[in-house]
């Protein structure tokens, strides 16, 4: 066995009810970690979740994955935050990055990178106490307190893919969510950037939880072809991983025309365009043998964490493979 921690990634697209069992299960099954998105309009509040949630459980991590700071005010995250850490104790994280490009249907883009950095310096300001006033590109806060007592060391996540934003994280951050793939080659390369991100700042290296997002499956082409929307992303909003692993750039580019980069579900088209080995290397896509010689791999590149979000109609199935995986290391 492994001394890494594992965890799962959902969206709020279940009913309450449907979350609470998978919550329930997903702790007894012996899971350190439960992370909830949050995308606009497509899946439930993630705060309302994880507070049912830390009712329902007593040893899973609880937090978010990810919000950010355009579609809620830095004070109103630093209010649910707070709220959370109330109910769920020292299991609560909060979990932010810049957004996505399903901030497009509000209107929206994503945070530039000096927002992102301003968010967190004043949401962890508010936690401790302080009196906030500041006039930064996305929100301001004029002499604003919590009226009530918070958690000042709740930890803060940040969610990183690209190379400044790695950096920030490691600059910053409690820990960093990689949203990086599964080549071993690509992850060494996305901690180098929090490395040098946490040396500028004279810190150490922050937890590392790297996300993947994916299908186990005995039948190997269903995995794959449930976690090819998830592999089209990496064109659209993480190009660089692609060059990484030396993905053709008129592939990169034909998937780019072809998917606007909203939610990943709706990629299928541009997801088809995609090779088979890119896929594997950018998601957990195969049977279980060969997703425990990745997982053997990620062990050995420095992560601390390694969280599956599921994919496809039988989520529960890949949860369960996953810890039947986790189990052969």
């Amino acid at each position: 066995m492994t001394s890494i921690r594992r965890g799962v990634v959902l969206q709020g697209v279940d009913g309450v009810d449907e979350f609470l069992d998978m919550a329930r299960h997903i702790e007894a099954t012996g899971f350190d970690n439960l992370w909830l998105t949050e995308s606009s309009l497509h899946a439930r509040d993630p705060y309302q979740l994880l507070a049912l949630a830390a009712r329902a459980t007593t040893q899973l991590r609880l937090g978010t994955a990810v919000t950010n700071p355009v579609t809620r005010h830095p004070a109103l995250t630093a209010v649910a935050a707070a709220t959370l850490a109330e109910i769920a104790g020292d299991r609560a994280v909060l979990g932010i990055g810049a957004g996505d490009r399903p901030l497009m249907a509000l209107g929206a883009k994503p945070a530039r990178l000096a927002e992102l950095e301003a968010a967190i310096a004043a949401i962890r300001r508010l936690l401790a106490g302080e009196s906030v006033t500041a006039d930064e590109p996305g929100f301001r806060l004029v002499d604003a307190h919590l009226r009530f007592d918070a958690r000042a060391d709740l930890p803060v996540f940040v969610s990183a893919s690209g190379p400044r934003t790695l950096e920030l994280a490691g600059a910053v951050a409690d820990g960093v969510i990689l949203l990086c793939g599964l080549d071993p080659a690509v992850v060494r390369w996305a901690l180098d950037r929090v490395d040098e991100g946490a040396s500028r700042a004279g810190r150490p290296r922050p937890h590392i939880a790297i996300f993947v997002y994916g299908v186990i499956d005995e039948d190997e082409p269903a995995a794959i072809a449930g976690a090819r929307s998830i592999a089209a992303w990496f064109p659209q909003t993480a190009p660089i991983y692609c060059d990484l692993v030396g993905l053709d750039p008129e592939i990169t580019r034909a998937v780019r025309e072809s998917y606007s980069g909203g939610e990943f579900q709706e990629a299928a088209q541009a997801a088809s365009l995609l090779p088979v080995s890119f896929v594997q290397r950018m998601a957990v896509a195969g049977n279980r043998d060969r997703v425990t010689a990745q997982l053997a791999e990620l062990q050995q590149v420095g992560v601390d964490s390694i969280n599956i979000l599921p994919l496809g109609d039988d989520r529960m199935a890949t949860i369960n493979a996953f810890d039947e995986c986790w189990r052969r290391l």
